[in-house]
């Protein structure tokens, strides 16, 4: 089974980065700018953007973009120059995305919720000439010694010693737009370095103009569209999935400081929100406001998710309540540029273990430990290639080197392809349980636990045993308090084979720990594991 794009939409092999050969759409953009470029020549005053009172069309987006853009070039910011971004989700971020976009710098969004030593290093391993940093982030910014290439620092929302305001970085005459090559790096994302020191992926223009086409075409998206971001807008879902993607449809962003389940609702019915993407925490979350069913959702036809699989039984509540809602299994990664895989919105109920299938242009296998293509139905690592998939890590050789093979990524997630093309994503490579030579994958038994109706959620980790090797541990949130370890342990045993059963629990009253992209921090958890 294959995405059915229409006979306009032709696709074709190209090489790319020296010696991989993928699948690419034939009509795109020539660069991440050309997307917005297109929209405002088509629709100027469309809505192009909404954060608190503040409402902007594609042609003032521009207009504001540009003299931001002037202001880049008057500090001496050119093409292929590090433009840092400490900025969460207001206005600021879109225009100065944009008009590093324009001049062909290199734009290195940083997450809100990193600490200065992580900070200090993203820009000093990026070589970033500025930065525009939010003024209540002021405390955590490193010092002058610690960033030597760091020439620039201009601040938003307030004022701040050592930084200049941002106002002063609007200039005129507007510059030209650059015309830079497809290959060209137009953003760096560092990973959530769980091991070790974040890696900067390098996001293509190619890999951008793809993934927003991708999501475009899969997810039927048009002018008439209302994309809600409540995820960070410096994480590739919410940069590419949201911000960009809404340019390549033609549609408006509607953007969140930070998802909050009862802010949420009022404001989607407020927008009319017709399309979103965030992790399967978020929508449960809603799910549990007592006011649900008081706000008029009835527009909110797309609802994209990735990061987690989305519980059974949070799929058969969204059916119940919003009928009219496609919901989507995007599974992706930085590496990926977001999408990998998408799943159609008719075959999310019949195929709810399933991430769904490839992206139209990505190719996915499923290798074993020699890197061999294992066959159809066997489980093994993910590895990806497409023209999505970003070209290496910024000055990091070895890791590029280490997770790359002929234009492969590999994703370090064990899982399968069935005969139909649905593509399964059963664990992290670390994050499988051995227990005793029984494999057990975490998802599966997570996704048990999510149909009792008093867990919140839940997370499984190992947990070592000098016998067994491993036995399995179950981190549970609770919704009321009141649901024992006996009846959880009951539970599963009706549902499960026994030696998937978690043999221990820790029941907790408030929710998992997440990073700020909304992931489970299965790391925290194992640092949480009682002692033997």
């Amino acid at each position: 089974m294959a995405w059915d794009l229409g006979p306009s939409i032709s696709i074709r092999n190209e090489s790319h980065f020296g010696d991989r050969v993928v699948r690419c759409f034939i009509e795109r953009a020539a660069h991440s700018y050309g997307i917005f470029a297109a929209t405002l020549a088509r629709h100027p005053d469309n809505e192009a953007l909404v954060a608190g009172e503040t409402r902007l069309t594609y042609r003032q987006l521009a207009a504001e973009s540009d003299r931001v853009a002037a202001g880049l070039i008057a500090n001496g910011i050119a093409a292929g120059d590090r433009v840092g971004m400490l900025l969460g989700n207001r206005v600021e971020f879109v225009t100065v995305l944009l008009a590093c976009l324009r001049i062909g710098a290199i734009c290195v969004p940083l997450g809100t919720r990193l600490q200065t030593p992580e900070i200090s290093y993203i820009l000093d391993h990026c070589g970033a000439v500025l930065l525009v940093h939010e003024a209540e982030l002021a405390d955590r910014l490193p010092p002058a010694a610690d960033v030597p290439k760091l020439k620039h620092r201009f601040v938003a929302g307030g004022g701040c010693a050592g930084s200049q305001p941002f106002a002063q970085l609007l200039q005129d005459p507007i510059p030209p737009a650059a015309d830079p090559a497809e290959e060209d790096t137009a953003v760096i994302l560092y990973t959530s370095g769980t091991t070790g020191r974040p890696k900067g992926a390098m996001l293509a223009h190619i890999n951008i103009v793809h993934s927003a086409l991708h999501f475009q075409y899969c997810m039927g998206l048009t002018p008439a569209d209302r994309s809600l971001l409540a995820v960070p807008a410096s994480h590739v879902t919410g940069l590419i999935a949201i911000i960009v993607t809404a340019w390549q449809g033609g549609g408006a962003v509607i953007m969140v400081p930070e998802f909050k389940a009862r802010d949420f609702l009022p404001l989607a019915a407020k927008e009319k929100l017709t399309h979103t993407i965030m992790v399967p925490a978020m929508y449960n979350l809603c799910l549990l406001q007592p006011d649900f069913d008081r706000h008029d959702l009835s527009s909110w036809r797309v609802g994209g998710y990735g990061g987690a699989p989305m519980p059974q039984a949070t799929i058969a509540a969204l059916a119940q309540k919003l009928p009219q809602l496609g919901l989507m299994n995007a599974y992706g990664a930085t590496e990926t540029t977001s999408p990998t895989t998408m799943m159609p919105p008719d075959k999310s109920a019949t195929h709810s273990d399933s991430v769904g299938l490839e992206a139209p242009c990505a190719e996915v296998i499923v290798v074993d430990a020699d890197g061999r293509e294992v066959p159809r139905g066997e489980t093994g690592e993910i590895w990806i290639r497409g023209p999505m998939v970003v070209p290496g890590y910024w000055d990091n050789p070895a890791a590029t080197a280490r997770e790359f093979t002929a234009g492969f990524w590999h994703s370090g997630d064990i899982g399968s392809i069935d005969a139909e093309g649905f593509v399964r994503v059963f664990d992290r490579v670390k994050d499988m349980i051995n227990r005793g030579g029984y494999k057990i994958f975490s998802v599966e038994v997570e996704n048990v636990l999510s149909h009792h109706p008093d867990v919140l959620e839940s997370a499984i980790i190992a947990r070592p045993c000098p016998v067994l090797g491993e036995r399995v541990h179950a981190f549970v949130a609770r919704k009321d308090g009141a649901v024992t370890e006996s009846e959880l342990k009951d539970f599963c045993a009706s549902r499960l084979a026994d030696y998937k059963v978690p043999e221990t629990f820790t029941l907790l009253d408030e929710p998992l720990p997440r990073n700020a992209n909304g992931k489970l921090l299965k790391r925290v958890l194992r640092e949480r594991l009682p002692a033997a």
